[in-house]
């Protein structure tokens, strides 16, 4: 895993698709390993250079492991897009090879690595202008971000001023990058990232819950047990139909949607406040 003293950008990554799941303890890792992104019992190694000695190596020693393909590609075409410079709002997000630009607003250090979220989708940047929508009426001292991911949303927060962050995603690779960009931005003090269903930390008593997350999981989310205690609500990563859906359940809960962002009738966000 990239550690905070590499600041150097990615230019091609070797990836190696494994069926099963790498035994707990093992580290992988050499002086070009990204990291390991494991989902459904499969483990994608990532490697900044051919890396099929290391691999073979690896599934060696575990039978668990079986290498089913590998790829080579470009870094931006992995993203789907080149890392960049991006001002959204208040906020400027710079990679950490990039020289920070002159002038004021909020800036965010990202380092994505292979973890989805630069900044750039829609989801996202309607989630960072709802938050700001939110400080620009309140501070919100304690912060519950469920699908954290590279933890962009997490530090917009504690840029505005939130002192308490708890940013959590199921993906122990996300939960790595979220921490390394934590350190990156030297908000250790104020952002924890950890590794957990989000459904199991919904309940947990903030000021402010922020869910860009996956349809399937945010409708377990919206409950009057995980609501209370909250006063702020930022919910997003929705589909029409998804969002049609959310609205329907937010409408039997003592909540008001404040305002609804729509990017091209497909991501829908919503910004919601606890009471009628």
């Amino acid at each position: 895993m990239r550690n905070s003293e590499d600041l150097r950008p990615i230019s091609d990554i070797y990836v190696y698709y494994c069926s099963g799941r790498v035994a707990p303890g093992t580290n992988p890792v050499s002086a070009d390993f990204i990291g390991n992104w494991e989902e459904d019992g499969f483990s994608f190694l990532f490697y900044t250079r051919p890396a099929r000695q290391a691999v073979e190596a690896l599934l060696a020693g575990q039978p668990q492991l079986t290498l089913l393909d590998e790829y080579h590609m470009s870094y931006s075409d992995w993203l789907g897009e080149k890392p960049g410079i991006v001002r959204i709002g208040s906020f400027t997000i710079i990679p950490p090879w990039e020289e920070p630009p002159a002038g004021g607003g909020h800036r965010i250090i990202l380092d994505p690595g292979v973890v989805f979220g630069t900044g750039t989708h829609p989801t996202t940047r309607d989630c960072l202008a709802a938050i700001e929508e939110i400080f620009a009426l309140d501070t919100p001292q304690t912060v519950l971000d469920l699908g954290t991911g590279t933890g962009v949303l997490a530090l917009a927060a504690g840029r505005l001023g939130s002192r308490q962050i708890l940013a959590v995603d199921n993906n122990i690779l996300a939960v790595q990058t979220a921490s390394r960009n934590v350190r990156l931005n030297r908000m250790e003090s104020a952002v924890l990232a950890i590794q957990g269903r989000a459904e199991k930390f919904a309940g947990q008593p903030a000021d402010l819950l922020v869910a860009n997350i996956h349809y399937d999981v945010l409708q377990q989310l919206i409950t009057t047990e995980n609501l209370v205690g909250k006063s702020w609500f930022v919910l997003s990563g929705l589909l029409r139909s998804q969002a049609r859906d959310v609205e329907h359940r937010l409408a039997r809960l003592p909540v008001t949607v404040l305002r609804q962002w729509e990017c091209g009738g497909t991501w829908f966000t919503y910004l919601a406040v606890a009471g009628y």
